[in-house]
């Protein structure tokens, strides 16, 4: 079974990579762009769209606001990059939003941007691929007529692709994040050219097209509950900015300020492309419309349900170098590459906040675990679980799923600016020199303005969006927020039951005694080996034990054992309904009623078989039996194994291979080489003879089994 999983696991993602080339894995500035930045790159595909989809309720007269809603989301967005290059220098280990709330603010307010991190990352992934999937398919129809599985289609290339390592998939995926950066930039500048010096009329495919208004006619509060709709929508291009605060630890060094700066180009990159399709836009006369099937009116009448309506960047692109031609055909090929690849934020940012949080015992510990390419690929497989679950629910449909979106951004936004000006306050209250409080003064006001306007923007966002699904993001980060509540709850009552008295305790004193009990079927070779073994073990006393399901049998193990004259007596439980479980473990709790201060050590003999398939040709009594067993307080259970020739044939094969594990090891990892923090009253794996075994015992009337392969979990 481990080399058939083993070879295509291999052939997905490479062979492992030792702990210490770790540091290999780090990125240049010129990688970490498009790992980090590409989801606030990409967004400027749809959030354009978003902007005239709202403005369109009230007809084409509104988009005239569409350059003022533009210059908002600029001036939010120089701020929020402002705002965490800041949070980048104070706060470089990688724990981004979540480390700066818990810090500042206490764990409750840590935790709650951690819930709205982790929604965001899920949904970055689904509106990133759907929106990717729609731009797809205004060039291959087949791709629009199967959208969810293509969609779930890309979910699992792009986890293959970063299970491979983030410096690996970082290469894959700057190419057509640069590609896509230089079409728009192109297209800007063609599309400046053609109409300021050759005085062109560039025509959208829509141009012709009329939008029938929902409302006509708005003002006053109504018109301006509209542009802020428009607003919260078009603040859909900030999604991902604190994905680089949040992965500063896979920057190279100076890792700072190369995020810094990564920050300062993904910013000025961002704007400059939203400004841009907006204005081109309005030049081409685009026509977008939220129901687009009645209220697009093509000579007075309705389009119909067949029409598609085609991304702005599209139909932008299509007016400016028109359509089949080249320049068309690769920004419309990258603008859905880029678009998939956008994911990448979130596949970067959601492993490590979740390795964060499982090292501060709010999510299962298996997260911080890093797998054989140095990801944490735990991480990255629950991210592409919960994507794919709700491209699956809300049909890969892009214009649904954003109105779950930047809800939690914003919420991490907020929280995190609150932060760092409480951060900043207490080192001033103890910082003398004038240089550096300057520069914390400088600082403090940058993140309080940070504060004051992502706050305003997270009202404006619950007001316009919470009726059209934002309440359902809202519903996951309270999901989020009492699962790892409960989880932490959990740990930390583990470990205080785990802590070691500094006194003589129960745990402490010896028994009594050590009443032994070997479990046989029938007299074999590894009955032999436990018996040898239960002797060497000197209890105080030692009984072989059978339980009587087939009186014929269990007539001639008697005869056996006494024509072999072995000096341990052998007991005989009856079991008229012939189970094997139960008697047995009636008779050690009996033994434990009697002497409460006795220990029973429970010995079961096992043979082990090499191949997969052997498993399958033996019950699993064993298995039961010693699920059972580890319930009852004061009883232990030790499993002799016996080595049949298949087992050892499967261990010197796996030997032959390079990169082979010993059974039962278990890869674990730091989060980061910056933050080697420990929590206290970490739980302690068990081990005892009763866990991981397969097979059944020698009570049961079968011969028992356990894999000699069966491994500890570790990441993919």
């Amino acid at each position: 079974m481990s080399k058939l999983t083993d070879v295509p696991k291999r052939i997905l993602i490479g062979r492992a990579l030792r702990s210490d080339r770790l540091g290999e894995t780090l990125l240049p500035k010129r990688i970490a762009l498009p790992v980090f930045a590409s989801d606030p790159l990409s967004s400027v595909a749809y959030a354009p769209g978003e902007v005239l989809l709202v403005l369109s309720i009230a007809g084409v007269s509104a988009y005239h606001f569409s350059p003022w809603i533009a210059v908002a989301v600029v001036v939010l967005m120089f701020t929020v990059v402002a705002s965490y290059r800041q949070n980048v220098h104070a706060y470089p280990s990688g724990g981004g939003d979540y480390e700066v709330a818990n810090t500042n603010l206490g764990a409750k307010a840590g935790l709650t941007v951690a819930s709205a991190l982790l929604v965001d990352y899920v949904l970055t992934v689904a509106v990133s691929i759907s929106s990717g999937i729609e731009n797809l398919g205004s060039a291959i129809p087949f791709v629009v007529e199967h959208k969810v599985a293509c969609a779930v289609t890309v979910v699992v290339l792009l986890t293959v692709m970063n299970l491979r390592g983030v410096k690996e998939s970082g290469k894959l995926f700057a190419i057509p994040t640069y590609v896509f950066v230089a079409g728009v930039f192109i297209m800007i500048a063609w599309g400046a050219f053609r109409g300021l010096v050759l005085n062109d009329t560039m025509r959208a495919p829509t141009a012709d097209l009329t939008i029938k208004p929902e409302h006509q006619g708005l003002a006053g509060f109504a018109l301006l509950f509209l542009l802020l709709r428009a607003f919260s929508s078009g603040c859909a291009a900030l999604t991902g900015v604190e994905a680089i605060s949040n992965g500063v630890p896979a920057f190279r060094k100076p890792k700072s300020r190369n995020a810094a700066t990564t920050l300062a180009m993904m910013g000025l990159l961002a704007v400059t492309m939203f400004c841009g399709i907006i204005v081109l836009a309005l030049v081409t006369d685009v026509r977008m419309a939220e129901n687009p099937a009645a209220d697009l009116l093509r000579n007075g009448v309705a389009v119909g349900a067949d029409y598609v309506q085609n991304p702005v960047i599209t139909q932008v692109a299509e007016a400016v170098f028109g359509r089949g031609s080249l320049l068309f055909i690769v920004l419309a090929a990258a603008t859905a590459l880029v678009l998939f690849l956008a994911a990448n934020t979130a596949y970067n940012g959601f492993p490590v906040l979740g390795s964060i949080l499982a090292q501060d015992r709010y999510l299962p510990r298996q997260l911080h675990t890093r797998g054989d390419r140095l990801a944490f690929s735990n991480g990255i497989v629950l991210l592409a679980g919960a994507a794919t679950l709700l491209i699956v629910v809300y049909g890969a449909d892009s214009t649904r799923l954003i109105q779950l979106y930047i809800v939690g951004v914003f919420v991490s936004f907020t929280l995190s600016q609150t932060g760092m000006v409480r951060h900043w306050n207490r080192h001033l209250a103890t910082e003398t020199d004038p240089a550096k409080r300057r520069h914390m003064v400088r600082s403090r006001a940058i993140n309080t303005f940070g504060a004051f306007f992502t706050g305003l923007v997270l009202v404006v966002v619950l007001i316009t969006k919470f009726t059209h699904g934002a309440w359902v993001a809202l519903l996951g980060m309270v999901i989020f927020y009492a699962t790892m509540t409960a989880i932490r709850r959990h740990y930390d009552g583990v470990a205080a039951e785990l802590v070691a008295p500094e006194g003589p305790s129960e745990d402490s004193v010896r028994p009594s005694r050590v009443h032994s009990v070997l479990l046989i079927s029938k007299i074999h070779r590894p009955t032999l080996r436990a018996l040898a073994y239960a002797k060497l073990m000197r209890s105080d006393t030692l009984e072989a034990l059978t339980v009587n399901v087939d009186p014929t049998e269990t007539r001639a193990l008697r005869e056996e054992w006494e024509r072999r004259g072995i000096d341990v007596p052998l007991k005989v439980l009856d079991s008229p309904y012939r189970e094997v479980t139960r008697p047995v473990i009636e008779y050690v709790k009996s033994l434990r009623r009697e002497s409460p201060r006795d220990a029973v050590s429970v010995i079961i003999p096992e043979y082990v078989v090499g191949h997969w398939y052997e498993h399958l040709l033996h019950n699993q009594s064993a298995l039961r039996l010693k699920g059972r067993l580890l319930f009852t307080p004061g009883v232990m259970v030790t499993s002799v194994p016996y080595q049949l020739q298949s087992s050892e044939a499967a261990k010197n094969r796996a030997r032959k291979r390079q990169d082979w594990s010993a059974p039962g090891s278990v890869r674990r990892g730091p989060a980061t080489e910056d933050r080697a923090k420990e929590p206290s009253g970490s739980g302690a794996s068990g081990a005892s003879g009763a866990s991981g075994a397969s097979g059944a015992s020698g009570a049961s009337g079968s011969e028992g089994q356990q894999s000699s392969d069966s491994r500890g979990s570790s990441g993919s």
